[in-house]
């Protein structure tokens, strides 16, 4: 697959169309574009049977122009590319950087296609799409697009196979922190993989990736393990864990429990003065000196302490004087 590069060094997944498809998709195209010229053509040709021979001549070729011309790029103007025969090929038209194509662009196809594909029956199309790298035909070369494949096949997933029954938990106290993705990645591939090597190519990559793996986790491979139960068991260890990461999040989220916020201290000056303080109690004057409490003598018992305000305090307390 040929990787498209924008100026910004940003690689773009797509993937070119190539002539099979393409060729598929202006068939569709070109055979709902000639019927409605043809529908259209007779009944012009009914409705202007008393006109001179020069009008029905003029009418034909604006239709013609119309139709098999204005008609294509009006309908990838207006669907960014995506005609009939093209959406039902999976296919569309972008510009170099990927992006929708405009009415210029659609123009440039549009007029060049009248050469490569009608004029020429599709010739210079089909060799222009042959040799282009991206399978680009002149219209996409002289307006700067590209055709390219919107339902790219993924392939199906493979399950990495389940370790022996009696290796099943036995790694749980295994720390795999160290573990690099790209390791995890590689014994994934050969895990899924591994029925379709050779035995001796398939022994030699298993015991590798398991002394890489002993390697990273500090701890040796058990003897009489293979290298391949020993993978497996590994990765199910992983992914067991993961699962419990995840439901254990999950449960957390759904009870609602969280870190308790932290109280945030407001300073006293910016709490007001009225109705903080018992009735009689008056606030104290900044810079006056503090009564003097006798040796021995508790807080509670002390002159204006919290016994003669009439209020004890309390545990749990903020440290506010409590309203009146």
């Amino acid at each position: 697959m040929n990787e498209l590069v924008t100026g910004d060094a940003v690689v773009l997944g797509l993937q070119p169309a190539r002539l099979p498809s393409r060729a598929l998709a202006i068939a569709i195209d070109l055979a709902v574009v000639l019927t409605v010229f043809v529908l259209i053509s007779i009944g012009l040709a009914v409705a202007t049977v008393t006109l001179d021979e020069a009008a029905s001549a003029a009418i034909a070729v604006a239709t013609f122009l119309l139709v098999l011309v204005g008609g294509p790029i009006a309908v990838e103007t207006l669907s960014h590319g995506r005609s009939l025969g093209k959406l039902a090929c999976g296919l569309r038209v972008v510009r170099d950087d990927g992006g929708p194509i405009r009415f210029r662009h659609a123009l440039v196809r549009g007029s060049m296609g009248v050469v490569e594909i009608l004029g020429t029956f599709g010739v210079v199309g089909c060799i222009a799409s042959l040799v282009s790298a991206r399978g680009r035909r002149l219209g996409d070369v002289f307006a700067g697009t590209l055709v390219v494949r919107e339902r790219v096949p993924t392939g199906r997933a493979v399950a990495v196979p389940p370790p022996p029954p009696w290796l099943v938990g036995r790694f749980a106290q295994l720390d795999l922190s160290a573990v690099p993705d790209g390791l995890w990645l590689a014994i994934r591939q050969y895990l899924t993989r591994m029925h379709q090597l050779d035995a001796g190519v398939g022994g030699s990559i298993a015991q590798r990736l398991a002394d890489d793996l002993a390697g990273r986790t500090g701890v040796p491979v058990p003897q009489g393990v293979p290298a391949a139960a020993y993978l497996a068991a590994v990765v199910n260890e992983r992914q067991a864990r993961d699962v419990r990461r995840v439901m254990a999040a999950a449960r957390r989220g759904a009870q609602g429990t969280g870190p308790a916020p932290v109280p945030v201290p407001v300073p006293t000056s910016a709490v007001p003065t009225a109705g903080l303080l018992p009735a009689g109690v008056s606030r104290p004057v900044e810079g006056a000196a503090s009564p003097a409490v006798p040796s021995g003598t508790s807080p509670a018992e002390a002159p204006g302490g919290p016994t003669a305000t009439g209020f004890t305090p309390t545990a749990g307390t903020t440290g506010f004087a409590p309203p009146a």
